[in-house]
């Protein structure tokens, strides 16, 4: 059978044929991105390489990374893990887009919106200031397609409505909420995702071209199933798991992406520290506390995932703990007191949120509203820790 293997005999030629594309890109993008320069763009749309760096490091910013190298190596680590399910491969990993499998849908979807919002709402740079405007790409575009399945007018209407509402929510937030009362940015980006998604949500049913939620899934022919036993959730799997939640909030989830999104961010690093993380210079700090976090997180719901099928573990990784690395420095106690505080807080109250949204929304809007609503909850405690400043 073409594209299935043998459980007995795992298929490590498709995975070091993988491996070797994963490197190559790797290693063409690194040389590029050292050759074109830095990627500070500040609305001027005259400056087209400016712009695509801007877009390429925006694809990583919600990992707090913001750095071209991740952006573009994430996109091939979820190009190859797209293949290796379509073929079916042993070590294809989690499925992505939400375990629906139309990943090129989905990303495309986010990455076309991302390019939307920096056209419309670039101005908003000129004058070197911060915006939100990666929002997009993580929250209406890629779930409006996975909500309403392939096909270009639901991927138009995801990538446009996803530009004309995630962003200015999102500014209004973090500039007349979060500077005020002085809490982090992913609290105002994520509550604008929120706030923007239950717009969308509410308008898409409207739109005489959208067809029904879900529906497409019984159109959709399924892809091979690969030749692997059902996972048993003990350590390896939750090393998969934590692993595969570092790429979740772009709707990968798949170790290949993830594991190429970290590659990216490290080789970043090694050439200029400060190139990431806001030039904070606190990569390594966030990494460490992200997947700490990924694998508390997971350890303790793993029940959950083994009874759903998915658990949103991924939500303070994105979100609580590098805003509590950044606000505090990076110092050892909050770092460490959020990721296992967020682990076990921020799961359940994003499963709660989904629970309870109406018929037609996304589940992740409840991972988004969990994620500020966490974020703007724990951070400000952690300065009542001994010997922290902020």
């Amino acid at each position: 059978m073409s594209g299935v293997v043998d459980p007995t005999k795992p298929a490590y030629g498709s995975a070091l044929r993988a491996l070797v594309a994963v490197t190559f890109v790797a290693l063409a993008s690194v040389t590029v991105w050292a050759l074109a320069g830095g990627h500070t763009w500040q609305g001027d749309y005259g400056d087209l390489p400016g712009l695509a760096r801007w877009v390429l490091a925006a694809i990583s910013e919600p990992q707090f990374y913001a750095v071209g190298s991740a952006g573009t190596l994430l996109l091939a680590g979820g190009l190859t893990g797209h293949i290796a399910h379509r073929r079916g491969w042993y070590l294809q990993g989690f499925v992505q887009a939400c375990g629906t499998g139309i990943w090129p849908s989905v990303a495309g979807a986010a990455l076309l919106s991302v390019v939307f919002s920096a056209l419309v709402w670039g101005a908003t740079l000129a004058d070197g200031t911060w915006q939100p405007l990666f929002v997009p790409l993580v929250s209406v575009a890629p779930a409006v397609v996975a909500l309403y399945g392939p096909g270009w007018r639901v991927f138009l209407t995801g990538a446009v409505s996803g530009a004309l509402l995630a962003p200015p929510a999102a500014i209004a937030l973090v500039t007349w909420v979060c500077q005020p009362l002085n809490l982090p940015s992913v609290v105002g980006a994520t509550g604008g995702m929120a706030l923007a998604a239950a717009l969308a949500f509410t308008i898409c049913p409207r739109l005489p071209w959208m067809p029904e939620p879900w529906a497409w899934r019984s159109v959709v022919p399924a892809p091979p199933a690969s030749g692997r036993r059902p996972a048993q959730q003990g350590p390896v799997w939750m090393l998969r798991r934590a692993l595969a939640d570092l790429s979740e909030a772009q709707f990968f989830g798949n170790e290949w992406a993830s594991a190429a999104l970290v590659i990216g961010a490290l080789l970043a690093y090694a050439t200029s520290s400060e190139s990431l993380a806001y030039g904070s210079g606190l990569f390594v700090t966030i990494l460490v506390g992200q997947f700490m976090s990924a694998l508390a997180g997971v350890f303790l719901w793993r029940h959950r995932w083994l009874a759903a099928g998915f658990y949103p573990t991924f939500v303070p990784a994105v979100s609580l703990v590098p805003a509590a690395v950044l606000t505090y420095h990076g110092a050892l106690l909050p770092t460490v007191v959020a990721a296992l505080a967020g682990a076990l807080v921020a799961p359940p109250t994003a499963a709660a949120i989904s629970g309870r949204l109406p018929a037609g929304f996304h589940p992740f809007v409840g991972n988004v509203a969990a994620m500020s609503i966490c974020t703007a909850l724990i951070v400000p405690l952690l300065s009542v820790l001994p010997g922290v400043t902020s």
